[in-house]
């Protein structure tokens, strides 16, 4: 076996997944998911999404379709429940489709869908200069292959069977193959400039990761460089010089994303700084520009695709949320999380989890909505659409960032009800307990079980909003640096039952937002001319890590134009217990009319398909025309 030593960076080790368990709404939704969509979606080799694989089907498939996606997917989120639940009828049910789906790999390592014609491995038509490369035939070929390499490893790590490591291994090495020694390029092979196939990048660093074997780390290389070379994705490029998130390739979020958490992983093998470097660039943009209230990626408005970004500083309340989006987001965020250990990252996984993760999914475990909007009707996606085996996905990401470690002590990213093992280099296996009402509540109590006195540093995430935070240790106040963003360190000597508390207040806050467009010219003299010709602003409520939003206003319209009194908010927001559910609801006294009653984003309408939620709601004109987005 061809094999290199590894030196992989990062500055977070994640904490195994079945060594945490998260409560709370958070655990709710992801045991709803394994009893739910894992366990029904897929159960054998003749369920429709796996029958896609049997032999008559695949010789008639002409479609060049994308649903062989979806098992790839399955195998990774279910492999990770079964590790992390010990779920002994979704083991049966895992092994058996994996059973089946490496008893259909060919000679030469092929494992997907597609007619012999349509494969991978055949040089495709040159597509039109277009934004999706339509109207030439698709090919998701790759992309599928991508999801079974990563499913396969997967199953591979729950079981330990080497059957699966080696089907893994095939795929990788038939690619390797066909870019390397003919004249197929990885951007041929994909929609959208090439991005739907150079995410191979991403399995092609796992399987690196897995066997040490040297040509899968060239093969991840080989990816990055062909996309750096086709002139509208130049992904490595365009992202060194600075450009908008929405100017790579077509924009399109779910790949840009995914091909960023290739590089990340790139980097963490190679060291190349330039790696690191693109997709930080990238983050900033999408963090700055790209982002909802609840921390999904959205876009969609008046611009080419519901699934691709706008242009930066363009708001709409009515933006597109794709779920699956929201999965390579979270999945971006974690690996910058585990190569920088910046408490950032971990805040945009919470964000994200909390509001539009949470806010796509049916309490049922099955149900997802396609795309979410902050000002919009509730709509659960029909039939198997990609961002059903997305959102199930995205809750098995979420046990394995909760925690983490270093040399120097333990990460507590995730803040809510909990718990977790996190082994620690001279302390052991340490337990850290969370007792809290966390989104909903404003104290978390972290115990701290090391099995025998050890120094270490406690590392705590302050979320970005908390203000005014008191900390105790043991029930005593302490003077430890507390910085909003950032982690809160206490490095002690600690023993089985000491108690780190937290008081994070949250109160409301008011957030603003507009809609502008400024007309840019030059006067005959040639001096600058910026003349704004449209604008409607917009606010938002927060509390704590929660967005809020209300349903249909007075029962029937979908806006309401609200002017704001001229006192602080505290004054006309008020907290309200809620009647039939954990934590506050907000009362919005106006003064001129009924309150108008918020509740937490993700539960507004009930969470039934159909609802309305509104979390933008449109302010009274403004007299100066020349006043400038006040926040965000």
């Amino acid at each position: 076996m061809e094999t290199i030593a590894m030196n992989l960076r990062a500055a977070q080790q994640r904490t195994a997944a079945d060594a945490v368990r998260l409560d709370g709404v958070l655990g709710e939704a992801i045991e709803a998911s394994r009893r739910g969509r894992l366990s029904r979606f897929i159960t054998d080799e003749d369920s429709p999404a796996i029958a896609l694989f049997q032999p008559a089907r695949v010789e008639g498939n002409l479609e060049g379709d994308w649903y062989g996606e979806h098992a790839g997917k399955w195998l990774i989120a279910t492999a990770k429940a079964v590790a992390r639940s010990g779920d002994q009828v979704l083991a049966q049910q895992l092994r058996r489709v994996a059973d089946f789906l490496v008893s259909r790999q060919d000679e030469s390592g092929y494992l997907g869908n597609y007619a012999p014609d349509r494969r991978f491995m055949h040089k495709q038509p040159p597509k039109p200069v277009s934004w999706d490369g339509a109207p030439t035939l698709r090919t998701w070929d790759i992309w599928t292959h991508s999801y079974l390499v990563l499913g396969l490893l997967e199953t591979w790590r729950c079981f330990g069977d080497a059957r699966y490591l080696d089907a893994a291994r095939r795929i990788g090495d038939l690619c390797l193959h066909v870019l390397r020694d003919t004249d197929v390029d990885i951007t041929d092979l994909g929609n959208h400039f090439g991005m739907s196939a150079t995410v191979l990048m991403d399995p092609a660093v796992e399987l690196y990761v897995a066997t040490g074997e040297a040509r899968y780390l060239e093969l991840a290389e080989l990816i990055a460089a062909q996309a750096d070379g086709h002139p509208q994705l130049a992904l490595l490029r365009r992202a060194l010089e600075g450009v908008d998130a929405s100017e790579i390739a077509t924009g399109k979020a779910y790949q840009l994303c995914w091909n960023l958490v290739g590089l990340a992983k790139l980097y963490r093998a190679t060291g190349d700084s330039r790696f690191l470097a693109a997709v930080e660039s990238l983050w900033r943009s999408i963090r700055e520009h790209h982002l909802t209230l609840g921390g999904g990626p959205w876009g969609g408005v008046a611009h080419r695709s519901r699934e691709v970004f706008n242009p930066p500083h363009v708001f709409s309340p009515h933006g597109y949320v794709e779920t699956c989006s929201v999965l390579s987001w979270l999945q971006l965020n974690g690996e910058l999380l585990r190569i920088t250990g910046q408490a950032r990252f971990a805040e945009e996984i919470e964000r994200t989890a909390y509001n539009d993760l949470l806010g796509a999914a049916d309490p049922n475990g099955e149900d997802w909505c396609y795309y979410s909007f902050p000002n919009g009707q509730r709509v659960h996606t029909t039939y198997w659409r990609c961002c059903k085996s997305s959102g199930a996905m995205a809750w098995e990401e979420l046990p394995g960032l909760a925690y983490g470690a270093d040399g120097q002590g333990v990460f507590v990213n995730l803040l809510g009800p909990g718990a977790a093992r996190v082994r620690l280099d001279g302390a052991g296996e340490v337990a850290l307990t969370q007792s809290t009402r966390y989104p909903f509540g404003d104290r978390v109590e972290i115990r701290v079980d090391p099995p025998q006195a050890s120094r270490f540093e406690l590392r705590v995430r302050i979320p970005q909003w908390a203000k005014d935070v008191r900390v105790e240790v043991n029930g005593a106040g302490v003077e430890a640096a507390v910085e909003a963003g950032e982690w809160l360190r206490i490095d002690r000597q600690w023993t089985a039952g000491d108690t780190v508390a937290l008081h994070l207040p949250m109160a409301p806050q008011l957030h603003r937002r507009s809609m502008r467009n400024v007309q840019e010219f030059r006067a005959p003299d040639g001096s600058p001319v910026a003349q704004q010709v449209l604008r409607f602003d917009y606010a938002a409520l927060t509390r704590g890590p929660l967005v809020y939003a209300t349903g249909l206003i007075d029962g029937f319209k979908i806006e309401e134009s609200m002017r704001l009194p001229g006192t602080p908010a505290s004054e006309w927001i008020t907290e309200i217990a809620a009647e039939d559910a954990d934590g506050m609801e907000l009362d919005v006294r106006l003064g001129y009319r009924a309150p108008l009653r918020f509740v937490p984003y993700y539960r507004a309408g009930g969470r039934v398909d159909g609802a309305w939620r509104l979390a933008w709601m449109s302010l009274a004109p403004q007299t100066d025309a020349g006043a400038t987005n006040s926040g965000n």
